[in-house]
């Protein structure tokens, strides 16, 4: 496995991790476009967001399998997509802690996330 193949399976890891603190502290509930989401997929708004992070992690397996293990030639487009998703995740989740003053769901896997995107951009740069 090359180190770009395994810097993106870090991160879709990383983003089940982050999505099970999120889980774990209800982000449903506290985070409005949480609760939007999870609202559109479920009444019930714990199996919504259930539902739509399984289905994020379930994605992301999918890209590392497929496009990008398989170096699909758009390979790189899906991985600047996970890059820019989660770089937004790993800077919104502390703003919004900040702004709150107090623990928020996901803050404390955020910065791993952000961390994690930031190095596979530098590895997508440096095959640009």
């Amino acid at each position: 496995m090359t180190r770009f193949e395994l810097s993106f399976l870090a991160l879709v890891l990383a983003q089940a991790a982050h999505s099970f603190e999120e889980y774990h502290g209800r982000l449903y509930d506290d985070f409005p476009p949480a609760r939007f989401l999870s609202g559109l997929v479920s009444n019930d708004l714990t199996r919504g967001f259930v539902i739509l992070n399984i289905a994020i992690a379930l994605f992301g397996l999918w890209c590392f399998l497929v496009p990008i293990r398989r170096r699909w030639p758009s390979s790189a487009a899906i991985a600047w997509g996970w890059v820019i998703v989660e770089l937004v995740n790993g800077v919104v989740h502390p703003l919004w802690s900040l702004r709150q003053l107090a623990y928020t769901p996901g803050v404390a896997t955020a910065p791993v996330l952000f961390v994690l995107a930031l190095n596979l951009a530098r590895q997508l740069r440096g095959n640009a």
